[in-house]
């Protein structure tokens, strides 16, 4: 439904920062698809997407920078809007449910939920927010920030890149991006499901 590929041709670098940014600290990101647009980035730098980027480590690098300022960004919304997030009614652009969920995820795995937030979809918009609003140590989350950021950002766009010589990918881009994009999903409805589970488990 969302031309990502349209997107970045277009757009170039300032939507691969625009969108990556915005899904990393912006409660309104958490809809925009950060591991599809990645991957797509990555093979449009390289040679069989046609170079539409620039070379792999200056689109990786504009990914990893994005990425880290916008959990910045998130983890300072935290910190100052604190634990009135948790309060705030439900609506069609916000549900505390997401809150709940990332700060369940950020609570079992402590600093590290940081890095393996990136690549669950949802959770890695609100995470740095929780950090931010629990007062985690701002160096700590900025050492956890930066490898969170390279590890999601370079990893997935390195991925298109070389995946993306692979005849069957080059050609069919378009099932390649559902995939991922499919695959992305299945942490977040695991993280529901055990949501929930706790929550029935709950007396």
């Amino acid at each position: 439904m969302i031309d990502v590929e349209h997107w970045l041709t277009v757009g170039g670098l300032a939507v691969l920062a625009a969108v990556v940014f915005a899904e990393s600290g912006l409660l309104l990101g958490f809809f925009l698809p950060g591991d599809t647009l990645l991957f797509i980035a990555g093979f449009l730098a390289s040679a069989a997407g046609g170079r539409h980027l620039p070379p792999l480590p200056i689109t990786a690098l504009v990914a990893v920078a994005a990425a880290a300022g916008g959990d910045q960004v998130g983890y300072l919304f935290g910190r100052r809007v604190g634990p009135t997030l948790f309060t705030r009614p439900k609506s069609r652009l916000f549900d505390p449910g997401n809150v709940d969920r990332a700060n369940e995820f950020f609570r079992r795995r402590g600093p590290a939920a940081l890095v393996i937030a990136r690549f669950v979809p949802i959770v890695r918009t609100f995470v740095p927010i929780v950090a931010g609003v629990g007062g985690m140590h701002y160096r700590r989350f900025v050492t956890y920030n930066l490898i969170g950021a390279f590890a999601w950002g370079a990893g997935i766009t390195t991925l298109g890149y070389y995946l993306g010589e692979v005849s069957f990918i080059k050609h069919n881009l378009d099932y390649a991006a559902i995939i991922i994009a499919a695959i992305s999903l299945v942490p977040i409805l695991r993280e529901v499901h055990h949501h929930r589970a706790r929550q029935r488990s709950t007396p």
